[in-house]
């Protein structure tokens, strides 16, 4: 029974190093042929925070941080673009 858990625990590090030499290679090998790198996860440059607001016109939430306001009859309505903001009637 020692002997299996010792052939399964070799087997592990075994495999843990070969991918370890596989993935030094293949970005060795990527720098060399020049491809090109995978682009770094980014977040969006919109502002955060606000509540939410649903656009009267085409029902999209939009921020209140970002939307477009439009004040009508003592209220303020937010819109997510200008063409939704120049269709709306109140």
């Amino acid at each position: 029974m020692f002997r299996v858990i010792l052939y399964l625990l070799l087997t592990v590090v075994l495999i843990s190093m070969l991918r370890g030499v596989v993935g030094v290679i293949g970005k060795l090998f990527g720098d060399f042929v020049g491809a090109p790198q995978a682009p770094q996860a980014r977040r969006p440059s919109v502002p955060s925070g606000g509540e939410l607001k649903k656009d009267p016109v085409c029902g999209t939430f939009i921020s209140t941080a970002t939307a477009l306001q439009k004040k009508s009859g003592g209220e303020v309505y937010y819109f997510c673009s200008a063409e939704c903001r120049d269709k709306f009637r109140a």
